[in-house]
């Protein structure tokens, strides 16, 4: 039997979703706590986050360097929850952001169907240049990859451009670039990085949804997580299903040495608190895909 999005989404139709695949990134803010930032560490974090987040989330992302293995052998996420597993290949040098991305070589896809994951996802680096048809095709790529072994797709594109370039403009192109060429679920930044009135926010949102066939959520990279409920009602109300997140609900919980405690008295209620807002906001996916 094929994989549909239900099998990310909640019972209302939209997504709650963690995402937990960030690597040299994680590494980077768990180090503005810690001095012992080794992958032993990195590891009991994401399996925490998995563990307390897991059966409060729609879907959890993971990438297969850091946690994935322990995660799928010891069973930590209910039947209920969608396992995304990260597809891509990130460029990305220490304590700098994502310069580019590939698909993972790595991946075995065939195998990852057979332990429970449901869906792929793949990070693009949308830019304005010489390599942008050569993205499109690596995002094509993906997408069949995913298909051809039973999965579900989750594209990713991330806009960047020269000091001063349009941000939203451009994020709204790579949406109509990007959002048809197959993919089953859109992952979109939100405009203004959230920093936007509600409505500014929601009426780039609406653009974004003119662009993409797909159903597409927010994540929430670069967004103050006080202001993210805001931003994901404000996109909600623009046409998105939901959201995929992991630094707007599992940041506060990073200097701890063991983040148990402060996941269950801070994360959870901050995913309760999102839960609300998706279920009476979002759209469910099924309607996007039928209009």
């Amino acid at each position: 039997m094929s994989i549909t999005l239900d099998a990310l989404a909640r019972e209302s139709g939209t997504f709650l979703m963690v995402a937990m695949d960030q690597r040299e990134s994680l590494r980077t803010m768990l180090a503005q706590h810690h001095d012992d930032v080794d992958d032993a560490r990195m590891v009991r974090f994401k399996l925490a986050v998995a563990r307390e987040l897991g059966p409060y989330a729609s879907g959890f992302l993971i990438d297969r360097h850091y946690g994935y293995g322990e995660l799928v052998g010891d069973g930590l996420l209910p039947p209920g929850t969608g396992l995304i597993l990260a597809a891509d290949a990130l460029d990305q040098p220490p304590g700098g952001i994502v310069e580019e991305t590939d698909l993972d070589d790595g991946v075995d896809a065939a195998a990852a169907r057979q332990n429970g994951v449901v869906a792929l996802k793949l990070l693009i680096v949308w830019r304005d240049d010489a390599r942008r048809a050569q993205r499109v095709d690596t995002a094509r790529r993906f997408v069949e990859l995913a298909r051809s072994n039973g999965l579900l797709s989750v594209l990713e594109p991330v806009v960047r451009g020269p000091e001063g370039f349009d941000r939203e403009a451009s994020i709204v192109e790579a949406a109509g670039e990007l959002g048809g060429i197959g993919c089953d679920l859109y992952k979109c930044e939100v405009p203004t990085h959230g920093a936007g009135e509600p409505d500014e926010i929601t009426e780039w949102c609406r653009r974004i949804d003119a662009a993409v066939p797909c159903p597409w959520v927010v994540l929430s990279q670069g967004v103050d997580p006080a202001r993210y409920p805001l931003a994901v009602e404000a996109a909600c109300r623009g046409g998105a299903s939901g959201m995929l997140a992991g630094r707007a609900v599992w940041t506060a919980t990073l200097a701890a040495d063991d983040p148990t405690e402060l996941l269950r008295a801070h994360s959870v209620p901050r995913l309760q608190e999102l839960a609300a807002i998706v279920d009476a906001h979002g759209r469910p996916w099924r309607e996007k895909v039928a209009a």
